[in-house]
């Protein structure tokens, strides 16, 4: 029977998904065990895929929370701009 293989770069023990500083962390850490052990082929290319999967996790984050930042607006003359996403006193404040 194959074994079902969790995803750990998107798998929270809390059931959600990891948060971009644990990823980003978790993905640090194999680099390193990459660099520096001497590791067997499998583990090496076990440890890719999973670097692999936090790499595109962590840019994911990144692009969700640059769209968040930013919103597109109109011109008067029809002109679509990227502007920083205004934020009231309130929201600024907590």
């Amino acid at each position: 029977m194959a074994k079902v293989q969790k995803n750990a770069a998107t798998d929270h023990p809390e059931g959600g998904h990891l948060p971009f500083e644990e990823a980003l962390q978790k993905l640090e850490s194999i680099v390193e065990s990459m660099e520096s052990d001497e590791l067997p082929l499998e583990t090496l290319i076990a440890r890719a895929e999973e670097g692999h999967r936090l790499a595109q996790l962590c840019q994911s984050k990144l692009n969700d929370a640059e769209s968040k930042l930013l919103q597109l607006e109109k011109s008067a003359s029809g002109q679509m701009t990227l502007n920083p996403l205004k934020v009231s006193e309130e929201t600024a404040e907590s």
